[in-house]
């Protein structure tokens, strides 16, 4: 148990999070309570990226809360653990939303109730203005669920407010001509605006050279 909770410092927080582990296990309904408790009960704080906003990686609360999303996925039936994850979802705080967006790779959305779970979540998250929200459901591995279109949305709206690209899942990789072209969009929008161009585009751009010529151009007339 120490090893499977090692993030938390403490032997007192580790035996917290089992005991509630093991409620979810027992008594799925639980979870109704013991998750939004969470942070007040077993561990708050930054987590292994320092972050405290929890933008940069998950924090401390986050942690804990995944590990009673997985417990729970133990639990239930997909049917009604999609349900589950949804009301976890809609009727909680911001930080408890960013905890489920965060959750959702320990589910098996190979299954269909799940993955549509997933996609509604994500869809939800990336249509905020939140960045905690925006840079979890970004670094979800269940954004390989959404489509072409939706996933590259999802980059731009992360251009759009800031959030790293850096941590962003299928990020090279998923990255297109398309997804190129918006980048550049974008970035010729902020400077034609006399606004600073975000050095992320160039996790994209750098892979499509006719793209970034676009802005070593502008940069040149300039």
């Amino acid at each position: 148990m120490s090893g499977r909770y090692a993030f938390l410092g403490t032997a007192e927080a580790r035996e917290a999070l089992a005991s509630r582990v093991a409620q979810v296990r027992e008594r799925p309904a639980l979870i109704a309570v013991l998750f939004p408790a969470a942070a007040r009960s077993v561990a708050r704080g930054p987590g292994p990226s320092g972050d405290p906003d929890g933008v940069a990686g998950p924090t401390l609360e986050d942690m804990v809360r995944v590990e009673l999303l997985a417990a729970l996925a133990g639990a239930l039936a997909p049917p009604e653990l999609a349900q589950e994850v949804r009301d976890l979802y809609h009727h909680g705080d911001a930080g408890e939303r960013r905890a489920v967006l965060r959750g959702l790779d320990v589910l098996d959305t190979g299954r269909e109730e799940l993955a549509g779970a997933a996609r509604e979540l994500l869809a939800d998250a990336m249509r905020t203005n939140d960045t905690r929200l925006i840079a979890a459901a970004a670094s979800s591995a269940a954004t390989a669920l959404l489509d072409a279109d939706s996933w590259r949305q999802g980059v731009l709206k992360c251009l759009f407010t800031g959030v790293p690209l850096g941590s962003a899942a299928g990020v090279p990789e998923r990255a297109d001509a398309e997804l190129a072209r918006m980048c550049a969009d974008h970035a010729e929008e902020r400077a034609l605006a006399g606004r600073e161009v975000p050095a992320d585009v160039h996790l994209v751009l750098r892979h499509f050279p006719d793209q970034a010529a676009r802005l070593d151009t502008r940069r040149t007339e300039a």
